[in-house]
């Protein structure tokens, strides 16, 4: 993480910045030769961020959150939760997918209803566009275009919140009738807790399901076997990130997935951006086109369809490596004592040798939503 900083500081002496400790700063340092290689739309707004910047930027965030919040409330955005800060990271929404809660909170001194009430209306409209929310900062969020959650969320009068004045209503219903107050380390908090509708989970597949079914159909890739990998991956989260520098429905990471992409299927140079791949159609896009790499490329020599959609999936979380690792040291090796054992053994064999444990739980996972998908 030293590392990280001092990179950062050293690009930093090359701009200007008004205050080099915020993220936009940090944002100003990415390599210009990356802009005009990552936005396949043609927008050159956005570059693609280093190992260092990215580093960077969850440290200035917990720095920042632990300010306010103290070491044991510091929350931070991750896979299968959203968490968004404001007001000078005195106020958070945070968003629990896997168990249907929201939870808008602040800490702040003055005036914290009001601050909860914006605060609430700001979660309930937030964009269903991820590119267009920094998690990194306390920057506002711009409410326009259909909300995300619609339809997750229902008001006091079991009515849909599309629009402000009915989320400011049901805002100052929650501030009156559900507010609650915790004990912080370095105050108090206040806060609301939200339900979300029992088919939340549901409701955010059918956002997604045209845009999975092209990809599908684009690269010849199972649907179900890509509804199972978002599940897996996001809970159908589109904000979702994680510490390994993955983002949105299908975790892609730039620099790995990403990059294979860009190069051996779009005939692009560079990485994409994190903001490209908040994208849902850019995300699905990418994450199904590495599915077809590592079909048709990584590996080809798989010779039982079914044996190779056990390695596709494990492939997916763990890396080609990782699967020819579990059989033999030798990749050439690996390929043919894995071509010699029938399906149930090589799938025994990735559950049970994987080097990676995370890799062994992710492939019995996606089979397990797979199977409910094919069911359905």
């Amino acid at each position: 993480m030293k590392k990280a900083w001092l990179a950062v500081a050293s690009c930093l002496l090359t701009v200007s910045c008004s205050s080099p400790s915020t993220p936009d700063c940090i944002y100003n340092c990415a390599p210009s030769s990356s802009v005009g290689n990552n936005n396949l739309n043609g927008n050159n707004n956005h570059v693609a961020l280093t190992e260092a910047q990215r580093l960077a930027l969850f440290k200035y965030l917990e720095n920042q959150v632990k300010k306010q919040w103290g070491d044991d409330d510091y929350l931070q955005a991750g896979k299968h939760r959203y968490v968004k800060y404001f007001d000078g990271y005195r106020t958070r929404a945070h968003i629990d997918f896997d168990n249907g809660k929201i939870y808008v909170s602040t800490v702040a001194n003055y005036a914290p209803q009001a601050t909860l009430k914006k605060a609430i209306e700001a979660t309930l409209l937030m964009p269903a566009d991820p590119s267009q929310v920094d998690l990194f900062s306390d920057k506002s969020i711009p409410l326009k275009g259909k909300p995300f959650l619609l339809g997750q969320v229902k008001d006091h009068e079991n009515q849909n919140i599309q629009w402000p004045w009915r989320a400011g209503k049901y805002a100052d219903y929650l501030i009156a009738n559900k507010l609650k107050t915790k004990k912080l380390q370095h105050g108090t908090a206040y806060y609301v807790e939200i339900n979300m509708v029992d088919d939340h989970l549901e409701q955010r597949e059918y956002q997604y399901a045209d845009l999975i079914r092209q990809a599908a159909k684009r690269y010849d890739i199972d649907e179900d076997l890509i509804y199972a990998i978002v599940k897996t991956e996001s809970s159908f989260n589109p904000y979702a990130v994680s510490h390994a520098g993955a983002y949105g429905l299908m975790q892609v990471i730039p620099k790995t997935a990403g990059a294979d992409v860009f190069n051996l299927v779009k005939n692009k140079s560079g990485i994409p951006t994190k903001e490209y791949l908040f994208d849902p159609a850019n995300n699905i896009d990418t994450g199904t086109a590495y599915f077809y790499i590592l079909k048709n490329r990584y590996l080809k020599e798989v010779q039982h369809p079914t044996t190779k959609h056990y390695t596709m999936i494990s492939a997916y979380n763990g890396g080609t490596g990782g699967v020819l690792a579990t059989f033999d040291t030798d990749r050439k090796q690996a390929m043919n004592d894995l071509n010699q054992l029938q399906p149930n053994q090589v799938y025994w064999a990735l559950t049970n040798k994987h080097p990676k444990a995370e890799a062994r739980r992710y492939l019995e996972k996606v089979l397990h939503f797979q199977k409910e998908f094919e069911a359905m």
